[in-house]
């Protein structure tokens, strides 16, 4: 007789940041799923377990949430059972900002460029490709940097207030070299009206991490990269006060804390 998986007994997760839910292996279990934003995420089998990666969004409500999970076996049968999954508020601090006026009061062909660019890269955010490319913990993508700055800080433009900071701000001087952090497919590789040089990588199963600002792309789209790869020099382009690298993590849109993700460690 096949036993039921013991599900956790709560998942707790702070707004922004990246979640591990794993189950036990056991005879004649097949597939694991969880409804996880709308998305119907599957799990991957290791030696002894099931797991996948999601996120718990900046705006996410705080509170008892639940998802439900399905349990497939190889005699056709499946079960669902409802998850907890607690919320943590977490409190982000707000950043203002001086900036060119340009890139706060736009010209009607940059607001057009911004425009047709957010919805490029949204359009990217929607798809999950359901396949998981790594095996390895994700890392740092500047080499000796062990944490990041401004994520999740409302920022304030010349006096404007815009969308949280949704990704880490490494302290890298201009042409700092800049890496993979895990294996995946280049999915954009260009210049972005606010994010300046910018390059997007699929790892599958709906997660993606972004390298902002630039100052040189080392890689073109449809490029697999290594984890640890050199995908460019880090810069001032774009929407900045200074060179740095705006490295950015969305797992399902949900937009997570990059450190969060390698806290994780390996699959």
């Amino acid at each position: 007789m096949i036993g039921l998986p013991l599900l956790l007994a709560g998942l707790i997760a702070g707004q922004g940041q990246a979640l591990e839910i794993a189950y036990p292996s056991e005879p004649g279990l097949t597939g694991v799923t969880v409804q996880w934003s709308g998305r119907s995420v599957p799990f991957v089998q290791t030696d002894d377990h099931w797991a996948t990666t999601v996120g718990v969004d900046l705006d996410s409500r705080a509170g008892a949430h639940a998802v439900d999970v399905t349990f497939r076996y190889a005699d056709g049968h499946m079960r669902v059972e409802r998850q907890p999954v607690e919320v943590r508020s977490e409190k982000y601090p707000t950043t203002e900002l001086t900036v060119e006026d340009r890139y706060v009061e736009l010209s009607a062909e940059d607001q057009a460029r911004a425009n047709r660019e957010g919805e490029e890269t949204n359009a990217i955010y929607e798809k999950m490709t359901p396949e998981r490319y790594w095996t390895a913990s994700f890392q740092v993508p500047v080499e000796g940097a062990n944490d990041g700055r401004n994520f999740g800080h409302r920022r304030v433009f010349n006096g404007q207030p815009r969308a949280p900071h949704s990704g880490a701000d490494l302290r890298a001087k201009s042409g700092t070299p800049v890496h993979a952090a895990n294996r995946g497919r280049v999915v954009l590789a260009k210049d972005l009206f606010y994010s300046g040089n910018a390059v997007f990588i699929d790892h599958g199963m709906g997660l993606y991490t972004s390298y902002l600002h630039l100052s040189e792309i080392k890689v073109n789209v449809g490029d697999w990269v290594e984890r640890g790869q050199l995908l460019g020099l880090s810069g001032a382009t774009g929407r900045v006060t200074g060179p740095h690298l705006h490295w950015g993590v969305r797992i399902l849109d949900a937009r997570v804390d990059p450190f969060s993700l390698v806290r994780i460690g390996a699959p």
